[in-house]
């Protein structure tokens, strides 16, 4: 599956202090985008990530906030339900299991999903990552980089709910 296509992308609001973590792990990443890998920050764009995850991947890697009461800037490879009906998205603010919803309601198939999450220590309105989060975009993207590497390599991660995780 050495010509196996990956969807990067980082889903959040900038305004919102640490859900701005997938765009700036996404602008983080944005030089190692290639024919085979693009790397996309779509912020807030639910309708337009729906869109993009029906145009052939062989795995979308999404990047964001995920509160899950661990030390902030914990990063964790989980596997979202993409199967659970939701209510259609608004185009204002960015819902995953909307997103997958509205996908599903377009037809076609979904890839594989996988998603990096950051454990925010805020998410107020405010512009910029609290420390303990900025921490985290570096080990973040190297997840990411692994999560690539999987698909050249032929193997995908599968099972579960989180996958792995570390501070």
């Amino acid at each position: 599956m050495a010509e196996g296509r990956v969807l990067v992308a980082g889903v959040g609001n900038i305004f919102c202090t640490d859900d701005g973590f997938g765009p700036e792990v996404a602008r983080a990443l944005a030089e190692e985008a290639s024919d085979r890998v693009k790397i996309v920050d779509f912020g807030i764009r639910g309708t337009h990530l729906a869109y993009e995850l029906l145009a052939g991947y062989d795995r979308a890697i999404l990047i964001d906030a995920v509160p899950r009461g661990e030390a902030p800037g914990t990063v964790y490879v989980i596997e979202p339900d993409i199967e659970t009906p939701a209510a259609m998205p608004d185009a204002h603010t960015m819902d995953l299991g909307n997103v997958f919803a509205l996908a599903r309601a377009l037809g076609g198939d979904l890839p594989p999903v996988v998603l990096v999450g950051c454990e925010p220590a805020e998410l107020g309105e405010r512009i910029g990552l609290t420390a303990p989060v900025r921490a985290a975009i570096a080990p973040a993207s190297d997840v990411v980089r692994r999560l690539i590497a999987e698909v050249s390599a032929g193997s995908t991660t599968s099972g579960g709910s989180v996958i792995w995780s570390e501070v």
